[in-house]
């Protein structure tokens, strides 16, 4: 965590459990450094699909990263207001200037009323035979979703109502000010 700074771009990548990767951020701008999570924003990201496609995010977002909890969390400024994309994954580490952790296939939408759906229980399942997920990451995602499930409920961080508005308007005066 040494090599950490405010308003540094970071690379994301994103892999599967067997090694490989599976999808490529090119900037991630770090807005806060916490004990156990660091907080990122971006907009019109280059991603970068394990298939070779490539695409931009459409909207401003704000990365939760943790060290020691097997989810990550994306909260995105869309006009109709605050949805979250969580995806089950490994605690993150970061090397060459990327942030890296293994994606393993669940994943909570959050709606801005509050509601959420997991998705992906059937890739899950799927990637769970095929890249033999061993009991105890089975056990830890799935009581990780529980936790992350209760904190969508109490409004507690990230989902905090306000918060990703804060770290949108932070990452757009770093980006200001790399322009000027």
């Amino acid at each position: 965590m040494n090599e950490l700074k405010l308003g540094k771009r970071y690379k994301i990548h994103s892999y599967k459990h067997n090694g490989k990767i599976h999808r490529e951020w090119d900037e991630a701008v770090l807005l806060e450094i916490h004990d156990d999570y660091l907080i990122f924003g971006n907009k019109r990201t280059k991603v970068v699909e394990s298939d070779g496609r490539v695409w931009r995010t459409k909207e401003p977002a704000v990365m939760y990263f943790y060290k020691n909890k097997w989810y990550n969390v994306i909260g995105q400024y869309k006009p109709d207001g605050i949805y979250y994309y969580c995806n089950m994954a490994s605690p993150f580490v970061i090397a060459d200037g990327t942030i890296k952790y293994i994606d393993y296939d669940l994943d909570l939408r959050v709606f801005p009323d509050g509601s959420f759906k997991v998705l992906d229980r059937g890739e899950y399942r799927y990637h769970k035979n095929i890249m033999n997920y061993s009991k105890e990451i089975d056990v830890i995602l799935k009581q990780e979703l529980t936790n992350l499930i209760d904190l969508v409920r109490k409004k507690e961080v990230p989902f905090q109502p306000g918060v990703v508005e804060k770290y949108c308007k932070m990452y757009q005066e770093y980006k200001n000010e790399v322009l000027n």
